[in-house]
């Protein structure tokens, strides 16, 4: 696709989803029951695997989001001896390889990287995979960003389909998808059940507002991470010291987040992304404070 039909069809689907600004959204009936997960990098106890999910478990979580590339017999014996669950696995080398980048050879390795994380989430008995599907920078301009990484992502979706699980696009400061209305047409281009958005409530508060992204983004969105922020930090400190301060205690307004993930009926999983779990009491204080914000 050339720059000139790539901006046209941005424009005319964007145009779309903004005169319904809630497509894909789904409102259901009756309480919700999110569980309480944690991921990976936040478990700062523990030298094993087991150890991990074990103290996990101690801390009151229900759930761990591994990284992908594990061993997968350790996993699965932490799993079963502490009886955690795998909601989602977190792939750990699309910042090694990029779905975008200009090399077709790092850019195969990348879908080979995404494969592996499917195939480990399939082992796992996980239904979700976390994909960052590429970045914007110097080298890459955005359209290419948009053009190579939806093309490889498409080479793993039968792989996906086969195995039953949910390729799950997240944000993270790449300068990539800076909108809701943009995010919503990314995940539909693919007219897939296998490719949805994995929403972070901490990275999207430098663009606006989690409870809007929530609302429109809607049943695309299949995973949550729990992350706060801080805006008062980012201005006075840079934009990455706003992460530098403790759950329910920055600028992420939790009782609308929860309000809209009521609304649009999400049910599914809470998976805190956060400093703070360094001991087993940052560990615990961590569920405590998820607890809260998932009554909230």
């Amino acid at each position: 696709m050339n720059r000139r039909l790539f901006t046209k069809n941005l424009l005319l689907s964007t145009a779309v989803i903004s005169s319904s600004p809630v497509a894909g959204f789904t409102i259901r009936s009756g309480t919700s029951k999110i569980r309480k997960g944690i991921m990976w990098g936040s478990i700062g106890v523990g030298e094993t695997i087991l150890e991990k999910f074990t103290y996990a478990k101690q801390a009151g979580f229900e759930g761990v989001e591994p990284m992908s590339h594990l061993d997968r017999e350790q996993v699965l014996k932490a799993r079963d001896e502490t009886g955690m669950k795998i909601p989602s696995v977190c792939g750990s080398l699309h910042g090694r390889y990029p779905l975008s980048d200009p090399d077709p050879l790092v850019r195969e390795k990348g879908v080979d990287a995404l494969k592996h994380l499917i195939e480990d989430a399939s082992v796992y008995g996980a239904d979700t995979v976390l994909l960052v599907p590429g970045r914007v920078d110097e080298n890459v301009a955005y359209d290419d960003c948009w053009n190579r990484s939806v093309a490889e992502i498409r080479k793993a979706i039968p792989l996906a389909a086969r195995l039953n699980v949910t390729i799950a696009i997240e944000n993270v400061w790449n300068n990539f998808l800076l909108s809701p209305l943009e995010a919503a047409r990314y995940v539909d281009q693919f007219h897939s059940p296998y490719v949805k958005f994995y929403f972070d409530c901490g990275n999207f508060l430098i663009y606006g507002w989690p409870e809007q992204w929530i609302r429109i983004l809607g049943n695309r969105i299949v995973k949550i991470h729990i992350k706060e922020y801080s805006m008062k930090l980012a201005h006075s400190e840079g934009r990455r010291a706003g992460f530098r301060v403790d759950l329910m205690e920055g600028d992420v307004n939790w009782p609308a987040v929860m309000q809209a993930l009521a609304d649009t009926g999400y049910n599914d999983w809470a998976i805190v992304e956060q400093r703070g779990g360094d001991t087993e009491e940052g560990l615990a204080d961590l569920a405590k404070r998820l607890g809260k914000i998932l009554k909230s």
